[in-house]
């Protein structure tokens, strides 16, 4: 049994390893989470991903820049390389299917790798498309997988613009599809505004946002099954 004095010091380790970009230090606490048998999703997302929030915050407000956001993520990964094996997937009731990636021009891809993390841990299936991915590829990977989801990331508001030709057309080839967007520069009006059905501002929205979604378009497609044998 693991001391609560003993997982919070573990849990600040990770965060502060992250937030001050020491590679060294986290996957030293990593490892010790995993020694001492502590669970890896709360290390996981209380330790390393609350780090990477307080990395975004100092970022948008300018006192972090992308070269220490780069040493940033890549002590974050350092951290998930040990823990992840150790990862239990969650039941949260609902299963889906999503397309996720950063759009075209767009090298940024932390966050989309959290979310992607989350929805692997909570057990959907995912297609991740990377980063800088053609606009038509959201479509053609949809159609192809028919996903549920299709989760749209951008970090830079030159290639947030590519959202909206993405939206309008997955609303084209299946209304139905669920979409939601995020990245540092998006916002709920925009979301609002380009028609998109979800807007996440961190990794655990997104994921809530998510099985709202998911659930919202099983009832519609059971219905339509009903209002047919009907």
């Amino acid at each position: 049994m693991v001391s609560e004095e003993k997982r919070r010091e573990i849990l600040e380790r990770l965060k502060n390893g992250v937030i001050q970009y020491d590679e060294d230090a986290v996957k030293e606490a990593a490892q010790e989470a995993v020694e001492i048998g502590m669970d890896a999703n709360e290390a996981i997302f209380d330790g390393l991903v609350s780090g990477m929030e307080e990395v975004g915050r100092l970022f948008e407000e300018q006192e972090y820049f992308v070269p220490e956001l780069l040493m940033c993520a890549d002590a974050l990964y350092a951290g998930l390389d040990i823990l992840k094996p150790h990862v239990r997937q969650m039941d949260l009731g609902v299963k889906g299917s999503v397309v996720i990636g950063t759009v075209e021009g767009d090298v940024h891809d932390i966050g989309k790798n959290i979310v992607k993390m989350m929805f692997d841990v909570a057990g959907f299936d995912v297609y991740d498309l990377g980063r800088d991915v053609p606009l038509d590829k959201f479509v053609e990977e949809q159609i192809k997988t028919d996903s549920d989801l299709v989760c749209l990331s951008a970090m830079m508001t030159t290639t947030m613009v590519g959202m909206q030709k993405v939206i309008n057309k997955l609303r084209e080839k299946n209304p139905d599809v669920k979409i939601m967007i995020g990245g540092a520069p998006v916002s709920q009006e925009l979301a609002e505004k380009w028609g998109a059905d979800g807007y996440a501002p961190d990794a655990n929205n997104a994921l809530q946002e998510a099985i709202n979604m998911v659930s919202a378009l099983k009832r519609m497609r059971e219905e339509a099954e009903a209002n047919k044998k009907a």
